[in-house]
Protein backbone atom coordinates (compact mmCIF):
# COMPACT_ATOMS: atom_id res chain seq x y z
CA UNK A 1 0.00 0.00 0.00
CA UNK A 2 1.75 2.99 -1.02
CA UNK A 3 1.43 5.76 1.68
CA UNK A 4 2.84 9.30 2.14
CA UNK A 5 3.78 10.43 5.69
CA UNK A 6 3.15 13.88 7.27
CA UNK A 7 5.36 13.19 10.37
CA UNK A 8 8.05 14.94 13.08
CA UNK A 9 8.59 14.68 16.86
CA UNK A 10 8.96 11.18 19.05
CA UNK A 11 5.49 10.65 17.68
CA UNK A 12 5.89 10.91 14.34
CA UNK A 13 8.62 7.91 14.51
CA UNK A 14 6.18 5.99 16.50
CA UNK A 15 4.35 6.24 13.46
CA UNK A 16 7.05 5.30 10.79
CA UNK A 17 8.12 2.91 12.88
CA UNK A 18 4.86 0.64 12.86
CA UNK A 19 3.76 1.68 9.44
CA UNK A 20 7.14 -0.56 8.36
CA UNK A 21 6.65 -3.08 11.00
CA UNK A 22 2.91 -3.73 8.96
CA UNK A 23 4.47 -3.57 5.93
CA UNK A 24 3.63 -0.26 4.66
CA UNK A 25 5.17 1.45 1.40
CA UNK A 26 6.76 4.88 2.71
CA UNK A 27 6.86 6.22 -0.92
CA UNK A 28 7.72 10.02 0.95
CA UNK A 29 7.90 11.81 4.22
CA UNK A 30 7.28 15.29 4.44
CA UNK A 31 8.89 16.56 7.94
CA UNK A 32 10.32 19.67 9.82
CA UNK A 33 13.85 21.21 9.86
CA UNK A 34 14.44 21.68 13.52
CA UNK A 35 13.91 25.08 14.53
CA UNK A 36 17.82 26.88 16.07
CA UNK A 37 15.61 28.18 18.68
CA UNK A 38 13.97 25.59 20.18
CA UNK A 39 14.87 22.84 22.57
CA UNK A 40 14.82 20.02 20.54
CA UNK A 41 14.91 16.80 22.77
CA UNK A 42 13.03 14.46 20.40
CA UNK A 43 14.72 12.45 17.89
CA UNK A 44 14.59 13.31 14.26
CA UNK A 45 12.23 12.09 11.79
CA UNK A 46 14.27 13.87 8.66
CA UNK A 47 17.44 11.48 9.88
CA UNK A 48 15.28 8.10 10.05
CA UNK A 49 13.75 8.77 6.80
CA UNK A 50 17.87 9.18 5.38
CA UNK A 51 18.81 6.18 7.21
CA UNK A 52 15.80 3.92 5.39
CA UNK A 53 16.74 5.19 1.78
CA UNK A 54 13.39 6.99 1.57
CA UNK A 55 12.33 10.34 0.24
CA UNK A 56 12.33 13.11 3.02
CA UNK A 57 10.93 16.80 2.30
CA UNK A 58 10.83 19.50 4.72
CA UNK A 59 9.11 22.71 2.80
CA UNK A 60 7.31 24.67 4.66
CA UNK A 61 5.38 25.46 1.88
CA UNK A 62 3.26 22.08 1.77
CA UNK A 63 0.18 23.22 0.55
CA UNK A 64 1.87 25.57 -3.01
CA UNK A 65 0.56 24.09 -6.18
CA UNK A 66 4.18 22.67 -7.03
CA UNK A 67 4.04 20.07 -3.47
CA UNK A 68 -0.01 19.20 -4.64
CA UNK A 69 1.32 17.73 -7.75
CA UNK A 70 4.66 16.06 -6.62
CA UNK A 71 2.07 14.14 -4.04
CA UNK A 72 -0.45 13.50 -7.01
CA UNK A 73 2.02 12.37 -9.02
CA UNK A 74 3.18 9.89 -6.51
CA UNK A 75 -0.07 8.73 -6.65
CA UNK A 76 -0.67 7.32 -2.63
CA UNK A 77 -3.37 5.48 -1.33
CA UNK A 78 -3.28 6.26 1.49
CA UNK A 79 -1.85 9.15 3.91
CA UNK A 80 -1.15 9.36 7.42
CA UNK A 81 -0.20 13.08 9.52
CA UNK A 82 1.92 11.91 12.89
CA UNK A 83 2.44 15.63 14.74
CA UNK A 84 2.81 17.01 11.66
CA UNK A 85 3.01 21.07 12.14
CA UNK A 86 1.17 22.25 9.08
CA UNK A 87 -2.36 22.05 8.10
CA UNK A 88 -2.84 20.19 5.40
CA UNK A 89 -5.24 21.62 2.79
CA UNK A 90 -8.11 19.81 1.04
CA UNK A 91 -6.06 19.46 -2.40
CA UNK A 92 -3.99 17.45 -0.49
CA UNK A 93 -6.19 15.20 1.42
CA UNK A 94 -8.66 14.32 -1.57
CA UNK A 95 -5.60 12.50 -3.38
CA UNK A 96 -5.53 9.05 -2.22
CA UNK A 97 -7.56 6.29 -3.16
CA UNK A 98 -8.46 5.23 0.94
CA UNK A 99 -8.26 8.52 2.50
CA UNK A 100 -6.12 10.55 4.88
CA UNK A 101 -5.60 10.06 8.73
CA UNK A 102 -4.38 11.70 11.55
CA UNK A 103 -3.03 10.73 14.65
CA UNK A 104 -4.06 13.07 17.29
CA UNK A 105 -2.42 13.21 21.24
CA UNK A 106 -6.08 13.26 23.04
CA UNK A 107 -9.03 11.67 23.21
CA UNK A 108 -11.33 13.13 20.76
CA UNK A 109 -13.43 14.83 20.80
CA UNK A 110 -11.99 16.72 23.63
CA UNK A 111 -8.54 18.85 23.10
CA UNK A 112 -9.07 19.20 19.47
CA UNK A 113 -6.10 21.42 18.38
CA UNK A 114 -2.42 22.06 19.59
CA UNK A 115 -0.66 21.32 22.55
CA UNK A 116 -3.32 18.91 23.85
CA UNK A 117 -0.46 17.13 26.14
CA UNK A 118 0.11 20.60 28.39
CA UNK A 119 -3.12 21.46 28.22
CA UNK A 120 -4.89 18.29 29.93
CA UNK A 121 -2.01 18.47 32.38
CA UNK A 122 -2.52 22.43 33.15
CA UNK A 123 -6.38 21.65 33.55
CA UNK A 124 -5.44 18.90 35.97
CA UNK A 125 -7.24 16.39 34.04
CA UNK A 126 -6.70 12.72 35.20
CA UNK A 127 -7.26 10.41 31.51
CA UNK A 128 -6.33 11.45 28.05
CA UNK A 129 -5.42 9.72 25.47
CA UNK A 130 -4.86 8.87 21.71
CA UNK A 131 -6.86 9.30 18.35
CA UNK A 132 -6.63 8.06 14.64
CA UNK A 133 -9.04 9.77 13.06
CA UNK A 134 -9.88 11.03 9.28
CA UNK A 135 -8.63 14.06 8.23
CA UNK A 136 -10.75 16.86 7.30
CA UNK A 137 -10.83 21.03 6.60
CA UNK A 138 -11.44 21.20 10.15
CA UNK A 139 -8.62 20.20 12.21
CA UNK A 140 -9.01 17.28 14.62
CA UNK A 141 -12.96 16.87 13.42
CA UNK A 142 -12.78 14.16 11.12
CA UNK A 143 -14.53 10.56 12.08
CA UNK A 144 -12.73 8.40 14.57
CA UNK A 145 -10.81 5.42 13.57
CA UNK A 146 -9.92 4.35 16.92
CA UNK A 147 -8.38 5.50 20.24
CA UNK A 148 -6.44 4.32 23.38
CA UNK A 149 -7.29 6.02 26.80
CA UNK A 150 -3.86 6.79 29.20
CA UNK A 151 -4.56 8.05 32.62
CA UNK A 152 -2.57 10.71 33.79
CA UNK A 153 -1.04 10.40 37.45
CA UNK A 154 -0.98 13.64 39.73
CA UNK A 155 2.79 13.03 39.29
CA UNK A 156 2.90 13.58 35.31
CA UNK A 157 4.94 15.79 33.56
CA UNK A 158 3.95 17.01 30.23
CA UNK A 159 7.10 15.36 29.29
CA UNK A 160 6.09 11.45 31.08
CA UNK A 161 2.74 12.01 29.45
CA UNK A 162 4.08 12.73 25.93
CA UNK A 163 5.95 9.28 26.45
CA UNK A 164 2.90 7.20 27.30
CA UNK A 165 1.17 8.53 24.46
CA UNK A 166 3.53 7.39 22.49
CA UNK A 167 3.54 3.95 23.67
CA UNK A 168 -0.33 3.89 23.48
CA UNK A 169 0.40 5.12 20.10
CA UNK A 170 2.09 2.21 19.04
CA UNK A 171 -0.57 0.04 20.84
CA UNK A 172 -3.53 1.50 18.60
CA UNK A 173 -1.47 1.60 15.48
CA UNK A 174 -0.87 -2.31 15.31
CA UNK A 175 -4.11 -3.11 16.11
CA UNK A 176 -5.51 -0.66 13.75
CA UNK A 177 -2.80 -0.74 10.79
CA UNK A 178 -3.49 -4.07 10.03
CA UNK A 179 -6.95 -3.52 9.72
CA UNK A 180 -6.80 -0.96 7.19
CA UNK A 181 -4.43 -2.49 5.04
CA UNK A 182 -7.04 -5.26 4.83
CA UNK A 183 -9.81 -2.22 4.02
CA UNK A 184 -11.65 -2.55 7.06
CA UNK A 185 -11.51 0.76 8.37
CA UNK A 186 -13.76 1.32 11.40
CA UNK A 187 -15.38 5.13 11.74
CA UNK A 188 -17.83 6.96 13.56
CA UNK A 189 -18.70 10.58 13.58
CA UNK A 190 -17.17 12.49 16.59
CA UNK A 191 -19.53 14.80 18.30
CA UNK A 192 -17.92 18.55 18.19
CA UNK A 193 -20.29 19.84 21.31
CA UNK A 194 -19.07 17.51 23.18
CA UNK A 195 -15.76 18.07 22.63
CA UNK A 196 -12.83 21.59 23.29
CA UNK A 197 -10.87 22.89 21.35
CA UNK A 198 -7.59 24.75 22.85
CA UNK A 199 -4.65 26.62 20.55
CA UNK A 200 -1.24 26.65 20.68
CA UNK A 201 0.89 28.21 23.81
CA UNK A 202 3.78 30.91 24.02
CA UNK A 203 6.32 30.83 26.64
CA UNK A 204 4.60 34.18 28.40
CA UNK A 205 1.32 32.14 29.01
CA UNK A 206 3.73 30.12 31.87
CA UNK A 207 3.71 33.67 33.81
CA UNK A 208 2.16 31.84 37.82
CA UNK A 209 -1.30 33.51 38.81
CA UNK A 210 -0.46 32.84 42.25
CA UNK A 211 -4.35 33.82 42.95
CA UNK A 212 -4.96 30.59 42.06
CA UNK A 213 -5.23 27.64 44.35
CA UNK A 214 -1.85 25.47 45.31
CA UNK A 215 -2.97 22.54 42.91
CA UNK A 216 -4.00 24.66 40.02
CA UNK A 217 -0.34 26.66 40.32
CA UNK A 218 1.52 22.81 40.65
CA UNK A 219 -0.59 21.79 37.15
CA UNK A 220 1.13 24.76 35.03
CA UNK A 221 4.43 23.57 36.93
CA UNK A 222 4.43 20.33 35.87
CA UNK A 223 2.45 20.95 32.56
CA UNK A 224 5.07 23.27 31.13
CA UNK A 225 8.51 21.87 32.99
CA UNK A 226 11.37 20.61 31.13
CA UNK A 227 12.16 20.03 28.42
CA UNK A 228 9.38 22.52 28.02
CA UNK A 229 10.13 26.36 28.66
CA UNK A 230 8.98 26.68 32.06
CA UNK A 231 6.80 28.43 34.78
CA UNK A 232 7.57 31.46 36.09
CA UNK A 233 7.18 34.64 38.15
CA UNK A 234 8.64 38.05 38.70
CA UNK A 235 10.76 38.84 41.91
CA UNK A 236 10.04 42.01 43.54
CA UNK A 237 12.25 43.98 41.42
CA UNK A 238 11.05 42.04 38.21
CA UNK A 239 13.91 39.31 38.07
CA UNK A 240 12.54 36.41 35.81
CA UNK A 241 12.70 33.09 38.06
CA UNK A 242 11.53 29.97 36.31
CA UNK A 243 10.16 27.53 38.77
CA UNK A 244 11.13 23.78 37.59
CA UNK A 245 9.42 22.50 39.91
CA UNK A 246 7.45 22.94 43.10
CA UNK A 247 4.92 20.61 45.23
CA UNK A 248 1.22 21.76 46.96
CA UNK A 249 1.55 21.72 50.54
CA UNK A 250 -1.19 22.48 52.95
CA UNK A 251 -0.61 26.26 54.54
CA UNK A 252 -1.93 27.50 57.70
CA UNK A 253 -0.93 30.85 57.69
CA UNK A 254 -3.11 33.52 55.97
CA UNK A 255 -0.83 35.67 53.60
CA UNK A 256 -1.19 37.13 50.46
CA UNK A 257 -0.64 35.49 47.32
CA UNK A 258 3.15 35.33 46.00
CA UNK A 259 4.45 36.02 49.97
CA UNK A 260 7.24 34.27 50.26
CA UNK A 261 7.75 31.79 53.70
CA UNK A 262 11.09 31.01 54.76
CA UNK A 263 11.78 28.10 57.57
CA UNK A 264 15.22 26.44 57.94
CA UNK A 265 14.79 23.63 55.24
CA UNK A 266 11.65 24.75 52.68
CA UNK A 267 10.74 27.63 51.03
CA UNK A 268 6.69 27.98 50.65
CA UNK A 269 5.22 30.35 48.23
CA UNK A 270 1.66 31.46 49.04
CA UNK A 271 -1.17 30.34 47.05
CA UNK A 272 -4.71 31.65 47.21
CA UNK A 273 -5.53 28.13 48.67
CA UNK A 274 -2.11 26.54 50.37
CA UNK A 275 1.17 26.92 48.79
CA UNK A 276 3.84 25.73 46.83
CA UNK A 277 7.07 24.37 47.98
CA UNK A 278 9.68 25.23 45.88
CA UNK A 279 12.36 22.65 44.83
CA UNK A 280 13.70 23.34 41.64
CA UNK A 281 14.39 27.29 40.46
CA UNK A 282 16.28 29.26 38.17
CA UNK A 283 17.18 32.47 38.52
CA UNK A 284 19.91 34.47 36.58
CA UNK A 285 21.07 31.60 34.71
CA UNK A 286 21.60 29.40 37.50
CA UNK A 287 19.64 26.66 38.62
CA UNK A 288 19.02 25.95 42.66
CA UNK A 289 17.58 23.03 44.51
CA UNK A 290 17.02 22.35 48.36
CA UNK A 291 19.43 24.28 50.63
CA UNK A 292 20.20 26.51 47.59
CA UNK A 293 16.87 28.13 47.46
CA UNK A 294 16.30 28.61 50.80
CA UNK A 295 19.83 30.02 50.97
CA UNK A 296 18.96 32.58 47.97
CA UNK A 297 15.74 33.62 49.52
CA UNK A 298 17.24 34.24 53.22
CA UNK A 299 18.98 37.02 51.47
CA UNK A 300 15.79 39.01 51.89
CA UNK A 301 16.05 40.65 48.03
CA UNK A 302 13.19 38.54 47.45
CA UNK A 303 10.14 39.12 49.44
CA UNK A 304 7.45 38.04 47.56
CA UNK A 305 6.75 36.58 44.03
CA UNK A 306 4.16 38.11 41.36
Amino acid sequence: MKTVVFAYHNMGLAGLEALERHGYDIAAVFTHEDNPGENCWFDSVKYWALQKNIAVHTTEEINSPLWIARIAAINPDIIFSFYYRKMIGCEILDLPRIGAFNLHGSFLPAYRGRCPVNWVIINGERCTGVTLHYMVEKPDAGDIVGQRAVVIDVSDTAKTLYDKLCRAARELLDELLPLIKEGWIPRHKQDLNQGSYYGGRRPEYGRIDWKKSADEVYNLIRGVTDPYPGAFALSDNDEKIIIWWAEPVISEQVSAPGKIIITDKEVLVQTNKNAIKLSDIETEGKRLRGEQIVSYFKNGKVNKLK
